[in-house]
């Protein structure tokens, strides 16, 4: 399997260089199905589109290819964290503070390794949380497993899109492989 650590060093400087910030490398799928899934957004609008996708894709292609730190063969998924994004970095914990996430732990504590609880920061290396029926949780961010936002009508409007032209565009593919945009409505 890749080693996640040094496909990490690799990748971060060139999402580094289209300005963008790495947010998760990950291996999915397995030994029959193997995906490098690179996650990334720019840190002014925590959004990704299209064109960003494109020049990451590319620019990690070529550098994978000549580099060939991956030895089965796989397939390359840029895409954006998303609404229900992942929260692999410390600071998303405090970027995202006043929204719900789900956490889960590498270990029990109180018995319990998963949390549905409110962001609330973070101080120093810890994650702090509200969690209904318990209260505050400080957690030490290292003992987290994995993280992800709860997709809920507050969390969609702060993730708007900031600029939608082009949704209502459809693009159809012509028998010669051209691409016309129409306009529905």
């Amino acid at each position: 399997m890749a080693d996640i650590a040094l496909l990490n060093s690799l990748i971060e400087p060139e999402a580094q260089a289209l300005g963008l910030a790495l947010v998760r490398v990950q291996m999915n799928g397995g030994k029959s199905d193997p995906t490098l899934q690179i996650m990334a957004e720019r840190p002014d609008t925590r959004q990704l589109d299209l064109t960003d996708c494109e020049a990451l894709s590319r620019r990690i292609s070529d550098m994978l290819d000549e580099k060939d730190p991956i030895e089965e063969a796989y397939r390359l998924e840029v895409s954006s964290p998303g609404i229900d994004r992942p929260l692999t970095r410390l600071k998303d914990f405090q970027d995202w503070a006043g929204f719900d996430a789900r956490i889960k732990l590498v270990e029990p504590r109180d018995g319990r390794k998963q949390y549905e609880a409110s962001l609330k920061g973070v101080d120093g290396d810890d994650v702090l949380l509200y969690v209904e029926r318990v209260g505050e949780l400080t957690l030490p961010f290292t003992g987290i497993a994995s993280a992800k936002l709860i997709l809920t009508d507050a969390l969609l409007k702060a993730t708007a899109p900031l600029n939608a032209d082009g949704a209502d565009e459809i693009v159809e593919l012509d028998a010669d492989d051209g691409v016309e945009p129409t306009q529905e409505g």
